[in-house]
């Protein structure tokens, strides 16, 4: 008899799994530690990282300049509102309900700039564009940039188009369901197939019924295949990954350690954690960005992940991992090299997470690549010339392919500005 968790893990995977319960009941300790702290108490340790920090610091503080009072703008949002807000656009919250009860979030960008749109909840006219964030993070990715120029969504709105962002189960925005509280196991007992069947199928459903358009253009962040992870750590990030993906939010996205840590402070352990496990060095993100964006970063989930470099269902058969005459059978794969819509696909030749030769083996030959030098996995939504090298790329390729039933594509395509690259 096998028993399911030796099944699965390796030596190196015990030793992830284990290192990260101890993480977690540090981290619980200080969160009930800081829950009880008096408010005083907690702004003294804050004021003295912050005095340690410059007292060491190669260039210690002159003030704050209007730059570093953005990024702590950012930083401080509370939420998906509070950066719109911040930035001058009017947003929409919609929630949609999955065919297995769900309820998912979804945030849109209806209007440009300033405007405000007199019938909340109805069709644009535009062309629609939904943007869906990477695995353990929500929609505020998207937006919690320092500057406008370099935030996709509020290009594409600037830019005549309807933008929508959604949200997986069990993260932000998404933690509800008709059937399940979510401080029960049943609520987490999910899988990369529950993104792929319902949460993402029906936000685009409801989102399609709410614009009255036939069709949409679709973007996923921080896409991932990789057969082997190469970063520094390889072995401690395969097993953390395929012991328990939520493990990596406890490393990265918990919020208690932020009420006693100076923002710098914080952002230096992320980046060194971040080098460590996948031998990111994070230098085209400016530091004022990661300062900003850090805190926005992670976000709850519950997923079992890939690990045989293919996009394929998931393996309920735990005991076909430790059978000695191996599996009888291959989970069934999705379809993906069927796909007959566009496809254009930006990568980062320095991603750790990304083996491009792997992905296009599971995409069809019209898929269209490009290459940006130097680009690591994050690089992609907050890199700081992603005005320059990412988002030219996506509202071309969005002008070059999007179609919608208010019009012909020469007929909405003629108001939008042509990016040179």
């Amino acid at each position: 008899m096998v028993v399911p968790l030796i099944g699965r893990l390796k030596g190196h995977e015990y030793a992830a799994l284990v290192g990260g319960f101890f993480f977690l009941v540090f981290e619980t300790a200080i969160s009930f530690i800081i829950k009880f702290l008096p408010v005083p108490i907690i702004q003294w340790f804050h004021n003295h990282s912050r005095t340690l920090f410059h007292r060491f610091s190669v260039n210690p503080a002159q003030g704050k300049s209007k730059a570093e009072d953005v990024a702590d703008a950012i930083r401080k949002a509370k939420d998906f509102a509070e950066l719109c807000q911040y930035w001058g656009y009017t947003h929409e919250e919609h929630v949609v309900l999955t065919n297995d009860g769900y309820l998912l979030g979804l945030h849109r960008l209806p209007t440009k700039r300033g405007q405000r749109k007199q019938s909340p909840g109805t069709s644009t006219g535009k062309p629609v564009v939904y943007l869906h964030h990477g695995l353990l993070m929500n929609s505020e990715v998207w937006i919690c940039l320092t500057n406008a120029e370099r935030c996709l969504p509020f290009v594409l709105a600037e830019q005549g188009f309807d933008v929508w962002m959604g949200n997986n189960r069990g993260n932000k925005y998404s933690k509800k369901s008709v059937h399940h509280d979510p401080n029960s196991v049943k609520f987490w007992n999910y899988s990369l197939d529950d993104f792929a069947w319902h949460d993402i199928p029906d936000s685009i459903q409801y989102i399609l019924d709410i614009t009255k358009s036939s069709s949409l253009s679709y973007a996923f962040a921080a896409l991932s295949i990789h057969p082997h992870p190469v970063g520094l750590a390889a072995p401690l990030v395969d097993g953390l990954m395929k012991a328990s993906p939520t493990l990596m939010y406890l490393f990265f996205g918990r919020r208690a350690i932020l009420a006693i840590l100076y923002p710098p402070i914080f952002t230096s352990v992320i980046d060194t954690s971040m080098h460590f496990l996948f031998n990111w060095d994070s230098q085209n993100i400016p530091y004022l960005q990661k300062i900003a964006a850090y805190a926005h970063l992670y976000s709850l989930a519950s997923c079992q992940i890939m690990r045989e470099g293919a996009f394929q269902m998931y393996d309920d058969d735990v005991s076909a991992f430790g059978s000695p005459g191996g599996r009888a059978y291959r989970p069934a794969r999705f379809p993906t090299k069927n796909i007959v819509t566009p496809i254009v696909l930006l990568y980062g030749d320095r991603d750790s997470l990304v083996d491009i030769q792997t992905m296009l083996k599971e995409l069809p030959d019209h898929t269209t690549v490009t290459r940006l030098n130097g680009y690591e996995h994050l690089d992609i939504l907050w890199g700081k010339d992603v005005d320059k090298d990412v988002i030219p790329e996506v509202v071309n390729a969005l002008k070059l392919h999007c179609d919608d039933s208010s019009g012909s594509p020469d007929e909405f395509k003629g108001g939008f500005k042509v990016f040179e690259r």
